[in-house]
């Protein structure tokens, strides 16, 4: 009796140690001041002290070339200013083993290998979807820009030609236009220019952010016309109705592409169907006549 009480004791004290352990640890992890961040997802901000405590300890470790890599994917996806690329691979970390443990305690029952590489798999998946949840915020993102793009080009247009500079037409078309992404990353510019980069720099880093083939092609052609002395409204002109033209194009192709992609679910789903409503009444028909 004595030695079950001892056992039980130490388990006890080792459990307390272990969360003391914990505690201690996460008093050294740095106070996340995210007064001016952007806010966190619902289920996200429940999990944000583990995520912080794996991003500290863990994540913090990896290859300086990997952080980087990914600090860019979420440059582009608009998240830099929701979390750094540490706390984006504690998320990662933190989706795969816990996904893995739940479908493990689900898929026990099956026993054998396969209770053990259905979770692994899911555990896999799990790793992965936040990287699949960036590419989809990346691609909206990238769509309501190019949708955006004339616009704010005409805005831009309008206030060099009534007479304002550069920073001051930008500051313009940032006030005036529509809330998105495309005014977020002309504020960001805005910022970096009277924080002290040249234009041409400030535009260049819009550019590096994006990665979009049409805003590297007016970044090209505000940074040529200034170097040449050219009149950059008249170019804008011709990049606004350049961009509209292409957006136009895509519509088009989207809707040429619209029948091509409705053929799987008609194939699959309408048409059986279709038949079965079709042919029922007549089966029906001929078995009441005696024929079948």
């Amino acid at each position: 009796m004595i030695w079950y009480i001892l056992i039980a004791v130490s388990v006890a004290g080792s459990v307390i140690l272990v969360f003391w352990w914990i505690a201690a640890m996460h008093e050294e992890v740095p106070d996340d001041e995210r007064q001016y961040l952007d806010p966190l997802p619902p289920l996200l901000r429940v999990i944000w002290p583990i995520i912080r405590f794996l991003a500290y300890y863990l994540c913090s470790r990896l290859p300086a070339q990997l952080l980087e890599n990914t600090h860019q994917q979420l440059a582009r996806a608009g998240a830099t200013y929701m979390m750094n690329a540490e706390e984006f691979f504690a998320s990662r970390v933190f989706a795969g083993v816990v996904t893995f443990v739940i479908a493990f305690m689900a898929l026990k029952p099956l026993g054998g290998m396969l209770g053990v590489v259905l979770p692994l798999l899911v555990g896999i998946l799990g790793f992965f979807y936040p990287l699949i949840w960036l590419r989809n915020r990346y691609e909206s993102r990238r769509k309501d820009i190019l949708k955006a793009l004339p616009m704010y080009l005409d805005y831009f247009t309008l206030a060099i030609e009534a007479g304002l500079n550069l920073a001051g037409a930008l500051a313009q078309t940032v006030e005036k236009g529509p809330a998105g992404p495309m005014r977020q990353e002309l504020f960001l510019v805005l910022r970096d220019i009277r924080s002290g980069l040249t234009r041409a720099d400030a535009l260049r880093r819009m550019d590096t952010r994006l990665k979009i083939p049409e805003v590297s092609s007016v970044v090209s052609a505000i940074v040529q016309a200034e170097q040449v002395g050219a009149s950059v409204g008249k170019v804008m002109r011709v990049q606004a109705e350049r961009r509209r033209m292409e957006r136009f194009q895509r519509a088009e192709k989207l809707a040429m592409e619209a029948p091509v992609k409705l053929m799987l679910p008609l194939v699959l789903f309408i048409f059986p169907t279709t038949f079965i409503v079709l042919a029922f009444p007549i089966i029906m028909m001929i078995k009441q006549q005696g024929v079948m």
